[in-house]
């Protein structure tokens, strides 16, 4: 079925697939303009639903095929990938605690990172933006070692990743656009910081 995909620019596919999940942050942005509002409940049944929508593609398209790596070349095959997840999971931890941003539905006083006197709509859209910037790496690494025919990589599991992001993208420009909405922000402008939070993945 991927084959086809196979023949094209390892560089390219990840540039596609990554401008597929920015799109899909942009659909969910957009529909600020269709909708007032946007029930928290329903907002938070998306996001939910998401979240396990991205584990599990966290897991099958990275974890699971770097352990099969790491066994066939005879290693131990949880301390390689080990070591990579608790780097992550430090570096988003300090980039956490580094960059100025403020969670959905928090008070301007309870931002978080370095103090700043950014405007609240600045440090949301900082926040959603600080989250896509390990997706966007982690879909060129999966299409990188499927062109590199890594032992436990693949096309198709670089493309459901792929489509896993883009599926828990969709509510995260909800996610910003729509509190922005009801700030008072036009909705040209929320749309517009929705769908930017997402940009840092093709890029």
């Amino acid at each position: 079925m991927f084959e086809n995909l196979a023949n094209i620019n390892p560089i390219l596919l990840a540039l596609y697939a990554t401008t597929f999940t920015w799109l899909v942050t942009a659909c969910g942005a957009a529909l600020v303009f269709l909708f007032k509002e946007m029930s928290r409940k329903v907002l938070d049944g998306m996001l939910g639903f998401t979240g396990g929508v991205m584990m599990a593609a966290s897991y099958w398209s990275l974890l699971a095929p770097a352990i099969e790596m790491s066994e066939a070349q005879g290693k131990i095959p949880w301390l390689a990938p080990g070591i990579g997840f608790l780097a992550g999971a430090l570096f988003l931890y300090g980039l956490d605690k580094l960059i100025p941003h403020l969670h959905i539905n928090f008070n301007r006083n309870e931002a978080e990172g370095i103090k700043t006197d950014w405007k609240s709509t600045t440090l949301l859209v900082l926040a959603i933006t600080l989250h896509n910037i390990p997706e966007g790496l982690a879909v060129g690494v999966a299409f990188g070692a499927a062109a590199a025919g890594v032992d436990g990589a693949s096309i198709g599991a670089a493309v459901a990743l792929a489509i896993g992001i883009g599926l828990q993208n969709f509510p995260e420009g909800m996610a910003v656009s729509f509190p922005l909405r009801r700030q008072g922000v036009s909705k040209r402008k929320s749309f517009f910081y929705g769908q930017l939070s997402a940009i840092v993945e093709p890029v």
